[in-house]
């Protein structure tokens, strides 16, 4: 993957690395990344040039009308030779021709076996994938599914943190001055935006 920097809850940056690269090496001519929200699939990410129906940020119902859908319903890679072929369903062909996309390839992004989003890429011309384009992308995938656990476990552990700092504050203040549990009291009540410890003088 290529050089990013970036806070440990802001994935945007690896995300937009995960499909810049697959794009470039798998050659083709586009990569989005989807995130599943409820029965809405989101775009996270997105590189490269084909025309998209969507910006990133957007959402759509996740149905069997796009190659995405289809990878994140039936949690499997998805490979569609030629888009437009007999036998896929309608939507499916009207959306890829609406788009001029006649090669695409989704992959889930799966954690535990959950389907949390999909990484699709896509090619204006009639040209397989080949076998080693992908596996490389199931190895995008996972880097994707990586890059978001680690930031769901880091806000999951900075929520766990939160109450034990708040009470190491209060026994801080408490053990320094028998006579300031009032003004402990009124810390606690603060508003939201005041996050200054009771004076103890």
């Amino acid at each position: 993957m290529g050089h990013y920097t970036s806070s440990p809850t802001d994935i945007q940056p690896v995300l937009d690395v995960v499909a810049e690269n697959a794009a470039r090496l798998c050659d083709s001519s586009d990569a989005q990344i989807w995130r599943v929200e409820g029965k809405m699939a989101r775009k996270v990410a997105s590189h490269g040039a084909t025309s998209a129906v969507l910006g990133v940020g957007e959402s759509r119902p996740i149905s069997r009308g796009s190659s995405s859908g289809r990878a994140i319903l039936d949690r499997q890679t998805i490979i569609l030779h030629d888009t437009q072929m007999e036998g896929l369903d309608q939507s499916l062909i009207a959306n890829t021709i609406r788009q001029g996309v006649r090669t695409a390839l989704s992959v889930p992004l799966l954690r535990e076996g959950v389907s949390i989003g999909a990484i699709t890429i896509r090619r204006t011309d009639l040209r397989p994938f080949t076998n080693k384009q992908i596996a490389l992308l199931k190895t995008f995938a996972d880097q994707a599914v990586i890059a978001i656990e680690n930031v769901r476990l880091f806000q999951e552990l900075k929520e766990a943190l939160e109450p034990q700092t708040a009470t190491s504050e209060i026994l801080g203040v408490i053990a320094s001055s028998p006579l300031t549990c009032s003004r402990c009291l009124t810390w606690l009540r603060r508003p939201p935006l005041d996050s200054a410890m009771p004076s103890i003088v």
